[in-house]
Formats: C-alpha cells, sequence, structure tokens
C-alpha cells in the first residue's frame, strides 16, 4: 500500500523525498517526521494498492477506486451528461406521418410559425385536404402546395390541419424528453447507479 498526501488541495501524491518552506527552508524523511508535514501543509489522503485502485477525480476532489471503474464518468458530472444527452435527443427528430423531422433549435422555431400560420389559415376556412392553404394568408405568394422538407430531404405535402399536428407533436417530443431528463436526475439525486445515462432503454 501507498500513502498519499495533498498539499494545500493540491492531487493526492506520494510524499516527495525533499520539500521547502514558504522561506525556502529543506525538509526530508517527511514520512516520518509529521512536525515537518504540517509546517508544509501536507495532509493524508488515504492509502492506496497501485495494483487494484486509482486515483481519480470526482468532483471538486479526488476518490480511490477500483482499477476497473477509474474511466466511469465522474458522478458529478452525470447531471450535464444527462441535460447533453436530452438535448441530442431533442434535435436527433421525431417521427410524423412516416417521416422524421428534423427539430434542432431553429427548426423548432419554423415548426412554431407554421403551425401559427396554419391555425390562421383555419380561421380563414382552409379545409382538410386542401394543400393550398397558405394562399388563404396570401394570394400572390402563398404555396401552391404547402410541403415540409424532413431529415432524409423528401417533401412531404401537409393541409393546415396536418401542420398544426406537427406543431403539437414537435412541442410533446421535446417535453417528453424534458420530463424523462428529470426522471434521470432524480434517480441519480437519490443515490441510484446509472452505468449508461445514453442508454435507449432510459429514454424510451
Amino acid at each position: 500500500m501507498i500513502d498519499l498526501y495533498r498539499r494545500n488541495d493540491g492531487p493526492p501524491e506520494k510524499l516527495p523525498e525533499r520539500a521547502y518552506t514558504v522561506d525556502g527552508l529543506a525538509r526530508t524523511d517527511l514520512a516520518n517526521q509529521p512536525d515537518s508535514r504540517r509546517e508544509l501543509g501536507f495532509v493524508k489522503f488515504g492509502s492506496y494498492d497501485p495494483l487494484t485502485q486509482a486515483v481519480v477525480k470526482r468532483g471538486d476532489g479526488y476518490a480511490i477506486v477500483p482499477i476497473e471503474a477509474a474511466s466511469d464518468p465522474d458522478p458529478a458530472d452525470l447531471p450535464m451528461l444527462v441535460e447533453a444527452e436530452k438535448v441530442r435527443r431533442i434535435e436527433a427528430g421525431f417521427p410524423f406521418m412516416g417521416k422524421v423531422i428534423q427539430s434542432r433549435a431553429e427548426d423548432r422555431e419554423n415548426i412554431a410559425g407554421a403551425k401559427s400560420a396554419a391555425q390562421d389559415a383555419k380561421l380563414l376556412g382552409a379545409e382538410p385536404g386542401e394543400l393550398s392553404w397558405q394562399k388563404r394568408l396570401d394570394a400572390e405568394k402563398g404555396a401552391d402546395v404547402f410541403a415540409w422538407i424532413t431529415l432524409d430531404n423528401s417533401m412531404l405535402p401537409l393541409d393546415a390541419d396536418a401542420m398544426i399536428t406537427m406543431g403539437y407533436s414537435a412541442m410533446l417530443h421535446k417535453q417528453r424528453l424534458i420530463f424523462v431528463a428529470k426522471g434521470i436526475k432524480d434517480r441519480l439525486t437519490a443515490g441510484e447507479t446509472i452505468a449508461d445515462v445514453t442508454a435507449d432503454a432510459l429514454w424510451s
């Protein structure tokens, strides 16, 4: 076993053969000189077996863990990893009418705008199946066939009703993932160990 010490909140390390005070005075044989260790600010961190254990950063501190767990994510970082996975899944898109609709921030803004326009067109008399509903808003500039470009770069024609439904689908897609992410974070806060916060089973 190797004894590790921290000096001035630095990383855990073996005691050096020689260390110096703030006045430049040398101190040696620190392992057997507790007064010198205190004078220099060395505080014992713990003992570890380098054949079976490793010292890793954990949050604002350090921990001794089994070697096989050394590459595990820092528990302090897991909420941030959950947040990043939430954003990734939101932006990955959602299924709609047999296609995948992109849902990055700018996509969601465009969807919300088109949904609002479709609702206005409905108020102006747009009927189910009417693909030229934009002309209800502007007879000169409205598209003859309103269509959305999907993730596979194909065109998906949408009447006003379908556009409104797509808008709600985008909202519910994001909302669901926000609540799933909160649930995962709550489980972590409660002390549950989750090996992989990006696993599909957690988010389905």
